[in-house]
């Protein structure tokens, strides 16, 4: 693809913000299913649901630009994800599964607030109000899954993983 305006790059990036968003509502799923914690289990099966608002999001944007939102694959994301399987496949205590899926988690949410922050921006750049505030709502959500993360791993996630001895 050709990057010569920010339009361009603008398109690309939400292009590769669409494979990633799907490629998570695959993994999440197998992710909800490994953990041991209810409240983790929890937490992924309702930002599963969040993602799927996510892709909405993106398909409006994407129906108001008149482009498609094929034709790029998110090889950042499938790097991401392609490591939470190998942790899945570790021979790991379940309290010490759940705080390696959580890190595993909150890597995939900061990548995620870090491209939707940077096509927000463009969205403002480039007069597209709309999707700068759909895609602000988003980026809002990705945050407050990290947060959630966060609380719920030092809650007791990570206290309970400590108490593991190998």
């Amino acid at each position: 693809m050709k990057l010569g305006s920010l339009e361009e790059l603008f398109v690309s990036e939400l292009k590769d913000l669409y494979s990633a968003e799907n490629q998570i509502i695959k993994a999440l799923p197998k992710m909800a299913k490994a953990v041991s914690s209810p409240d983790l289990r929890m937490a992924f099966q309702e930002h599963l649901e969040q993602t799927r608002g996510h892709v909405e999001r993106l398909d409006q944007i994407f129906d108001k630009l008149g482009v498609s939102p094929r034709g790029k694959k998110c090889k950042a994301m499938e790097g991401l994800i392609e490591e939470g399987k190998e942790i899945m496949e570790e021979d790991a205590k379940p309290a010490v599964l759940d705080a390696a899926l959580i890190g595993a988690a909150q890597r995939v949410e900061h990548y995620e607030m870090a491209g939707y922050g940077c096509v927000r921006t463009y969205a403002r750049q480039l007069g597209h109000a709309d999707a700068a505030e759909l895609l602000q709502q988003t980026l809002d959500e990705e945050g407050e899954t990290d947060k959630r993360l966060t609380d719920l791993a030092e809650r007791n996630i990570n206290a309970e993983a400590a108490t593991m001895h190998a």
